[in-house]
């Protein structure tokens, strides 16, 4: 006679919702429900609302979805797995919006209109008259500046013997000559540990959001200003502007700060 699984075998086989699997991933990486809210704007009550299979709060189905896909991504979690278990528990995948059929927008093309020949007898009078004009003034000047090219030219007998000596530009001594001097180059290193980085441009579009990693950098260049948010910042080494800044901060911080064009200050 088999001896089949225990309740307590088959409970803990069992798959993870999708609370308790963001949940799990926020505490893998090392984050608290409010840097989680700091980081992808979501209101801290629904984060834990959320993580506890509550999407009430969410304000419906559309918004659930969103939040879902954006701290999943927060928490280095594939979101697609998640958005398709939401679907299936909630009435499936919204349908797409009807088109209109296309000999609708047949009834409503407008006639083609009949070529306007005075507005194209003019045009042509009009380049006629300015490729004459060109011609003349073009002519003119080549022959001004013939007469002047020659009038400037030296005499042999005051031509240098010796040709001027090139001028050797000297060494730089930044940490990275690459990085141009007119933007903000910031290049960011995980190699203390995984940490949750956001990076936004001045215009406020995101160059990067997710998690970094350890080995892993990234490196990003703006031309004004560059804003990042850093989880874990004592997991980050910062390189701006070609200059090595060390450790970000402490384990566990979370850190906000801002570069521009010049020498790495914070704003």
């Amino acid at each position: 006679m088999s001896i089949g699984n225990s309740p307590s075998d088959a409970a803990s086989e069992a798959p993870l919702s999708i609370g308790r699997a963001l949940h799990r991933a926020r505490l893998d990486a090392g984050l608290t429900v409010d840097e989680i809210s700091a980081a992808t704007r979501v209101r801290a009550p629904i984060v834990r609302a959320m993580e506890q299979d509550d999407f009430s709060r969410c304000g419906g189905d559309v918004y659930a979805r969103g939040h879902i896909r954006t701290l999943a991504r927060a928490v280095g979690l594939d979101p697609a797995p998640l958005i398709e278990g939401y679907d299936a528990e909630h009435g499936g995948k919204p349908s797409p919006t009807q088109v209109a059929p296309v000999y609708e927008a047949e009834k409503i093309r407008p006639e083609p209109r009949r070529p306007n020949w005075t507005a194209a007898m003019v045009a042509a009078i009009v380049v006629v008259v300015g490729f004459v004009g060109f011609t003349m003034f073009s002519g003119a000047r080549s022959g001004t500046e013939s007469a002047a090219g020659n009038a400037a030219q030296p005499s042999p007998t005051h031509a240098p013997t010796h040709p001027p000596a090139s001028r050797t530009p000297e060494p730089t001594r930044s940490a990275i000559a690459a990085a141009p001097a007119d933007k903000v180059t910031v290049k960011l290193t995980a190699d203390g540990g995984k940490s949750w980085v956001t990076a936004t441009a001045n215009d406020g579009h995101s160059l990067f959001e997710g998690l970094l990693d350890q080995g892993q950098s990234k490196t990003f260049t703006d031309d004004k200003k560059i804003s990042l948010v850093l989880g874990n910042a004592g997991a980050v080494k910062m390189f701006v502007n070609g200059k090595d800044l060390g450790t970000a901060g402490n384990p566990g911080q979370l850190l906000r700060t801002d570069f521009t064009p010049g020498n790495p200050q914070a704003g």
